[in-house]
């Protein structure tokens, strides 16, 4: 079998679901090819994967013509599955959803896109995400869905000890945009401040992909809430480290926080705890997968600045709990997200789609 996994750009949760799952899916003798339409600073973390950045029709259908792939996985392009459609595929042409903004865009998204996934989609696929179920189901019911849960490298990425720093770590791991909500990070890094003036704020992203006018906003925010001193940001750090830096994050006494309005899966929450560095977050959806409240992190309530502090502090404070949160996530993370789990979730798609 040889499947194509497309999306716009390697970038954030859909860079790592794709190299994540190529990997696996290979190891099982299923050639695996990944497209994007455009580049990005996470091309540099595929390594062992086919991966074409194409943006002209033209090239696309040359390379879907070339490689006979006997399924298309598209997520969210909407633009590219037509084209597909018009150029005579006759493969399996599977539209994914891992997440599009808030519900609210979502909605908005999928309505316009209804008619078209209805016409040109063999199959829907989407995560185990509350919010995309229901939309899928209300507005696709005559279709084919598989939902099961992305899989994570617990193989590879993992926890691994360091020296502890001699200060707390508060991280954040997103991209500077409104969904993401990096205010309440900001507030929060402020508050707890104030307890622990030694902590530093550790921030993870890409500054390539930003929104001006958020961009400008979050700047001031910084100078208004005298962070510049204590924040340190990271831009496009290897994959293959964030390990490293989760598992200090979790053994300098810190914590991650995410602070999403909404997720569809939420990538960093789960890679955090499958590095025993406990969570504080947002209840944005696709986290309700894995995070148990008081079991595998804590939630707080957007906005409330002064619940995430107690609940923070909580984690940083009550060791019996923060050891229960921690053994807890990583064990679940093992347990459930493995990407063996993964494969056998598509072989099984398979079978349906190929009785």
């Amino acid at each position: 079998m040889k499947v194509l996994f497309t999306f716009f750009n390697p970038s954030g949760g859909m860079e790592t679901l794709n190299r994540v799952r190529c990997k696996a899916l290979m190891q099982h003798g299923i050639e695996c090819h990944l497209l994007y339409t455009y580049d990005g600073e996470g091309r540099k973390n595929i390594k062992g994967i086919k991966t074409f950045i194409l943006s002209n029709p033209e090239q696309i259908q040359a390379l879907i013509r070339r490689e006979h792939y006997d399924t298309i996985v598209i997520c969210s392009d909407i633009q590219l599955m037509e084209w597909m459609h018009q150029w005579g595929y006759t493969g399996h042409l599977i539209y994914e959803i891992q997440g599009l903004g808030t519900v609210e865009t979502a909605r908005e998204i999928l309505v316009d896109y209804q008619a078209r996934i209805e016409a040109y989609a063999t199959a829907l696929l989407y995560p185990r995400t509350s919010h995309i179920q229901n939309m899928m189901k209300e507005l696709f019911p005559g279709k084919l869905h598989f939902c099961f849960d992305n899989p994570l490298d617990t193989e590879r990425f993992h926890y691994i000890p360091y020296p502890p720093k001699p200060f707390p770590i508060l991280g954040w791991i997103g991209r500077i945009e409104k969904n993401k909500n990096w205010r309440d990070f900001l507030k929060l890094g402020a508050a707890l401040k104030q307890r622990y003036p030694d902590m530093y704020l550790w921030m993870f992203g890409d500054d390539t992909l930003f929104h001006p006018q958020e961009q400008a906003a979050f700047q001031q925010m910084v100078a208004e809430l005298q962070l510049s001193e204590a924040l340190i940001q990271y831009s496009n750090v290897p994959h293959e480290i964030m390990a490293d830096y989760l598992s200090i994050i979790g053994d300098s006494g810190g914590l991650l926080c995410s602070t999403s309005i909404t997720e569809g899966f939420g990538y960093a929450v789960a890679e955090a705890m499958l590095c025993r560095c406990p969570v504080l977050a947002t209840d944005s959806d696709g986290i309700r997968a894995f995070l148990y409240p008081g079991k595998t992190g804590l939630f707080y309530e957007m906005g409330n600045i002064e619940q995430a502090l107690r609940s923070a502090l909580l984690m940083m404070e009550n060791a019996v709990l923060r050891s229960l949160i921690v053994d807890s996530a990583e064990a679940l993370m093992h347990q459930r997200f493995s990407a063996a789990h993964y494969v056998r979730h598509f072989n099984s798609m398979h079978k349906v789609l190929d009785p």
